[in-house]
């Protein structure tokens, strides 16, 4: 069976174009025409931008015909969560209210993206304000896991999970706030990178005022089909920009990022029921890294129970402060219920409350460097549960307190700034699983390259099942 344009990953597509085997309309227009066929399965994407993408796709093979040097991702259909700023276009949030905030400017990821050459072929959809481990808003609808429309796709990048997955981009554009993009690609059974804070530019003119445990926790990043993609996607994201002064123009890879090291292995915890498929998918993970040299030890980090708890009750606090009342007015019902049950099992701190918080978590980062100085990777699952039932966050307090839990691997690094990555292993029951990568801060590399080791040893590919069924 020959392979469809739309099928190819990132570096493949950028080789083929490149060597002139094929263009980069030619490729727009396949990815676009299997758009056609899955969005309206799933709805992943909230906008399909098929006249402007095709026009960028002219002017891309017009500018190779001339000579022009060639971006890192020329030619390659990507496409953009709704909750950033893509110019002449809504940053909506999946929100009534918003479905008219069209912004002047693209955010810096954007401007980056489209300088290497990528082709913006349409917007992913996620929940209302991007709160909820589920993908579906009033306004643009929800999003169903390509696997099982019985389950989350995952919050809140399931659309660019989604459409991933299914092959309606080569790359898309996800957040990480506390698991946003690593919990959809587990769910959905694609790469999912967190990068460090300060390493992607996060900006978007249409609300510039970012609260200060989004300031310290939340991310840009991309999900892909392959790690290889995954590690393409960040040295363009990563650019910088002077409209955040967070970014740090930390080197993209290290010396010794692809020699075997020491990994502590997390595969169960105390505090959350575990799924039999979950730590599975650890020990074989472990498995496949002793065999290629590594040395893995089974270890739990430092003061994982507190700095996992200390994501929610920062961000409910601080949201407390600056969005809550914006968030319930203007938010739908899944929202709102969501919410509230956030706020229901979070403790109400006062500004002394927080401060000590701030000063309890720089004191657990450091203790995180210390063990990332004997155990330089952490392999652990992305969630301690299966895929959640669609909207069981609706049911009530006590079984979000108990999703939290389950989330615990996705919020404590998110709490600390780390990066994390999500590499799928296999499908268990018909639902994909997988492993999380963590390792310090700026050391993406080193992730990468264990990632790679993983999916090779793996040979999963959610598209090729997804084709088979």
């Amino acid at each position: 069976m020959n392979t469809e344009l739309w099928q190819l990953s990132a570096t493949e597509l950028v080789a083929r174009i490149a060597r002139r085997d094929t263009t980069a309309r030619a490729a727009t227009e396949s990815v676009l025409a299997r758009i056609a066929v899955a969005n309206p399965q799933v709805k992943a994407l909230t906008r399909v931008n098929a006249d402007q993408a095709l026009q960028a796709a002219d002017a891309a093979d017009a500018a190779q015909a001339r000579g022009d040097a060639l971006g890192a991702l020329h030619g390659v259909p990507v496409t953009i969560k709704v909750n950033i700023d893509v110019q002449g276009e809504a940053t909506d949030e999946g929100v009534h209210a918003l479905k008219d905030n069209i912004v002047s400017t693209d955010s810096p990821l954007v401007q980056s993206m489209r300088q290497a050459g990528a082709i913006v072929v349409g917007r992913n959809n996620a929940p209302a304000f991007s709160l909820r481990w589920f993908t579906d808003n009033a306004l643009h609808g929800r999003t169903l896991n390509p696997f099982d429309a019985r389950v989350t796709p995952g919050g809140s990048s399931g659309g660019a999970a989604a459409a991933t997955a299914l092959g309606m981009c080569a790359i898309a554009h996800g957040n990480d706030y506390g698991g946003s993009i690593r919990y959809p690609a587990w769910a959905c059974g694609v790469v999912g990178l967190r990068t460090t804070v300060g390493r992607v530019p996060s900006y978007k003119a249409s609300a510039p005022n970012r609260i200060i445990s989004n300031q310290q926790m939340s991310v840009q990043g991309p999900l892909t089909r392959t790690v290889a993609d995954a590690r393409l996607a960040l040295q363009v994201m990563a650019q910088g920009s002077p409209l955040d002064p967070q970014w740090v123009p930390a080197p993209l890879e290290f010396e010794d990022a692809r020699e075997p090291t020491r990994v502590a292995v997390f595969r169960s915890w105390a505090h959350s029921a575990v799924d039999p498929s979950v730590s599975a998918a650890v020990d074989q993970a472990a498995q496949w890294l002793q065999a290629a040299g590594y040395t893995v030890e089974e270890v739990e980090p430092p003061h994982f129970a507190e700095v996992s708890a200390m994501q929610f009750h920062m961000v409910m606090n601080d949201m407390r402060r600056g969005g809550e009342p914006f968030m319930r007015e203007h938010g739908d019902d899944a929202l709102r219920m969501a919410l509230s049950h956030y706020m229901a099992i979070n403790p109400v701190w006062d500004r002394d409350s927080y401060l000590e918080a701030m000063t309890r978590r720089f004191n657990i980062a450091r203790d995180w460097a210390v063990f990332f100085e004997r155990y330089p990777v952490l392999l652990m699952p992305n969630s301690w549960e299966r895929q959640f039932p669609i909207d069981d966050d609706q049911r009530s307090a006590e079984r979000t307190a108990q999703i939290l839990l389950a989330q615990a691997p996705l919020l404590g690094t998110a709490t600390l700034g780390l990066p994390g990555l999500s590499v799928p292993t296999g499908l268990v029951d018909g639902l994909p699983v997988g492993v999380q990568i963590v390792s310090t801060k700026f050391r993406e590399d080193r992730m990468l390259a264990v990632g790679e080791v993983i999916e090779r040893a793996a040979k999963f590919s959610a598209l090729g099942h997804l084709l088979r069924r």
